[in-house]
């Protein structure tokens, strides 16, 4: 099964990878940054992979517009869960939720955020409330929400080198339902 697992992940970099959502990288060279920053970081294995596969979900459904699929936080921790353990796919569908949360708690966060990044807030409903953070803070995975967001939100350089998805195969086999 985790081999085919990978082939699977393989097949929608393959397929979709080289697409763009404003950034000024495709999603595979986001994702392999983002993934490059988590190890560089001395993240778990299983919060490496969740990096790395965060925006799978803009693989599995029709774009919403030029910036992707803006629910991709559901969709891709769905299909994740299916595939692997919650330390994999719950921060991959709460990172979205991180991004808000984070908008609410730290003042300058905002200012980090891309245009690409910006734009999509609004569409995944803005700042979350003092209510609405409180409860996420005290999610579990939401730490770990919180770092991959932040990778996420680095891992938009034009023309940084990051090491291919084929060198996550040996820890997509060991993670792997």
């Amino acid at each position: 099964m985790s081999n085919q697992v990978f082939e699977e992940i393989a097949a929608l970099f393959a397929t979709f990878g080289g697409e763009t959502y404003g950034e000024g990288v495709s999603i595979a060279e986001h994702s392999f940054q983002s993934a490059a920053l988590a190890r560089a970081e001395g993240a778990d294995e299983a919060l490496c992979l969740a990096a790395l596969l965060h925006d799978v979900g803009h693989f599995l459904e029709q774009r919403d517009d030029r910036f992707g699929y803006h629910k991709h936080d559901r969709s891709g921790g769905d299909w994740l869960a299916a595939r692997f353990p919650a330390d994999i796919s719950e921060p991959v569908r709460l990172h979205v939720a991180a991004k808000r949360y984070l908008c609410a708690t730290e003042p300058d966060y905002f200012s980090v955020l891309s245009e690409a990044s910006r734009h999509s807030l609004a569409r995944q409903g803005g700042a979350m409330s003092p209510d609405e953070a409180t409860d996420f803070a005290h999610r579990y995975f939401a730490a770990d929400a919180v770092r991959l967001r932040r990778w996420d939100d680095r891992g938009k350089v034009a023309g940084i080198e990051a090491p291919p998805l084929e060198s996550y195969k040996p820890a997509i086999a060991r993670a792997a339902r």
